[in-house]
């Protein structure tokens, strides 16, 4: 993170400091309304035991994939805020296998964390990050700004001789009104927010994640685009500016 990117992240962090303050002070405090569908739907953990009744409502299919419930983690449950909403699916077809996964705030912002801390616990190796913009056609054609993290790991197969993998990682943040890729901005817009309406907005952190071999990335990625730009428009209430002037991909 260069000089003034750490700048604004300290202003913002003091900022929600002091509107914390302020708000705790005053009994202002209202919770916004959230970027993605929530709704009845119950999320077990590892062990098989209820977690939760609600979740975020993905689509149980997209584009023939069937979507599979995933559990949360033990580990979540224990160190996420008590009010963290999840919403969890993996989707398989054929070779193409996507991990969706969405974890949405309560009260408590600490619920969503930087994605880079767990790849690295589970042993991906982060080779590339760049940001990205999904061509999306609904509610109407924009560009869905993201960031892509291209990661390795190398395991152990039956005959013990080890093989790499790449993994693609897409993901960004949204609230009611709001998206974005950056940490930094996802954390002036909670103070600000607080600060001018006494409303703390309720932020979602979206993730997709794909594996496939070396060399196979480009198609692997073109597939998850695709993936992506019919799964979102399901659960994502939040859509970015009108894209002038392009027409949507499925009438190219």
């Amino acid at each position: 993170m260069n000089k003034s990117k750490w700048l604004v992240l300290a202003m913002a962090l003091g900022m929600m400091a002091a509107t914390g303050g302020y708000l705790k002070a005053h009994q202002q405090m209202h919770l916004g309304s959230p970027g993605v569908k929530v709704g009845p739907g119950p999320l077990y953990d590892e062990l098989g035991h209820l977690a939760a009744q609600q979740s975020v409502l993905l689509p149980d299919e997209v584009l023939g994939c069937k979507g599979t419930n995933m559990p949360v983690t033990l580990g979540e449950l224990d160190q996420l805020p008590k009010d963290t909403t999840f919403g969890r699916k993996l989707y398989q077809q054929d070779d193409f296998v996507v991990l969706a996964n969405v974890v949405l705030m309560g009260t408590d912002r600490t619920s969503i964390h930087q994605p880079q801390y767990c790849l690295v616990a589970q042993d991906w190796q982060i080779e590339k990050t760049e940001h990205v913009l999904l061509a999306m056609d609904r509610p109407y054609p924009y560009d869905l700004q993201a960031l892509k993290l291209t990661t390795s790991r190398v395991v152990k197969d039956k005959y013990n001789q080890p093989i790499q993998y790449t993994g693609i990682y897409v993901y960004w943040f949204v609230t009611a009104d709001r998206l974005t890729p950056d940490r930094g901005a996802r954390l002036w817009s909670i103070a600000r927010t607080m600060l001018e309406t006494g409303v703390l907005e309720r932020w979602a952190y979206i993730s997709y994640f794909v594996t496939c071999l070396p060399g196979e990335e480009a198609a692997t990625f073109e597939h998850l685009e695709r993936f992506i730009r019919a799964s979102v428009p399901e659960f994502q209430t939040v859509a970015g500016q009108p894209a002038a002037g392009r027409l949507p991909v499925a009438a190219r």
